[in-house]
């Protein structure tokens, strides 16, 4: 009998655009998972999906969930479909991959999370900056004690987006992704700093639109507090004149500052200066498609599931009410009743 462990993972992606082809890339570079079958409603876009990946187009998302060879789903559908497909999905018995954020509302993210445990099938997110080596090996160093409390932090996560957008994407529309850059691509951010400096309590947030055409902001600011009571600073751009990411982190007893271009430094209390520390590129994206392949087979649980992503959800979405109302908002609230 062979070993359903050893066998690569069938999956099937629902949702043909510019990030499914991330995923499929990086399911190329693995031998822990293979693309069975895609499908988008798109006759088009299905069948060049499926000349360049070397998988069956179905016609209809039935169809593609009948077929009891395929294991998983790979989902990078428009956030507010999320629910609809991802239920059809788990009642089928397919395990879900599902690219962040889980929904557009707490409300779905929990029916999600609930559906996809009462079908006993596996739900992974897809919050693949937390993996990237250089933030990996802050948080040893923070658990191991090294950084003493932990006190701040600010972020930045740009792209410039200027005539590169298509305002007909669900995407850039504030109907299909409420908050714009920070529900995008600053959510990611806001899961490295709890990933680094511990679960959000409150958020004060401010947004603008200030280059992009449309109806949704492209530059966003928050202000984050911690359970610890540590303070981070978070900006999200998609208006700047080029791509840039910055994660710096204080701790009593040690910082470490990260930057695109310059990588990875730490400076310890009572240092002149800090010192670069090596950190090398690692494959996030099959890190955690391989993760989730080995959850599918038995394996422990993915590291992001759904209550946490749903949690990390709400802090974007107290963001957003912050700004909206001008004041402090906590992320309970949100979790009691978005």
């Amino acid at each position: 009998m062979t070993d359903m462990k050893s066998k690569p993972l069938r999956v099937a992606c629902i949702g043909m655009g510019w990030w499914s082809d991330v995923l499929a890339d990086a399911i190329k570079r693995s031998d822990k998972i293979e693309i069975a079958a895609c499908y988008t409603r798109s006759e088009d876009k299905r069948a060049a999906f499926a000349k360049k990946y070397g998988c069956k187009p179905v016609s209809s998302y039935a169809e593609m969930l009948a077929d009891p060879t395929v294991e998983a789903v790979i989902n990078t559908t428009p956030n507010d479909v999320h629910l609809e497909t991802t239920r059809a999905a788990a009642e089928a018995r397919k395990h879900v991959f599902l690219d962040k954020p889980i929904a557009n509302n707490v409300s779905d993210g929990r029916a999600i999370t609930e559906t996809c445990r009462r079908a006993g099938v596996v739900l992974a997110l897809g919050y693949q900056r937390r993996r990237e080596s250089h933030f990996r090996w802050i948080k040893k160093q923070i658990d191991d004690g090294h950084f003493g409390k932990m006190v701040n932090a600010e972020a930045n996560i740009s792209r410039d987006r200027l005539g590169k957008i298509d305002l007909s994407s669900w995407r850039y529309q504030a109907a299909g992704m409420p908050g714009g850059v920070m529900l995008q691509i600053g959510i990611h951010y806001t899961d490295v700093l709890t990933y680094l400096m511990g679960p959000i309590k409150a958020v004060r947030g401010q947004f603008a639109q200030l280059v992009l055409p449309g109806d949704n902001p492209d530059v966003a600011s928050l202000i984050l507090e911690h359970e610890s009571g540590a303070l981070s600073t978070l900006n999200a751009s998609y208006a700047s004149a080029s791509e840039y990411y910055l994660m710096n982190i204080y701790g009593k007893d040690a910082s470490a500052y990260y930057d695109m271009h310059g990588g990875l430094r730490l400076l310890k209390r009572g240092d002149d200066k800090p010192v670069a520390v090596p950190a090398a590129k690692n494959d996030t994206f099959v890190e955690e498609l391989e993760e989730f392949a080995a959850a599918c087979r038995g394996g422990p649980k993915p590291e992001v599931g759904g209550d946490y992503a749903t949690v990390s959800l709400a802090v974007v979405r107290a963001g957003i009410l912050s700004a909206r109302e001008g004041r402090k908002v906590e992320v309970e609230e949100i979790l009691n009743n978005d």
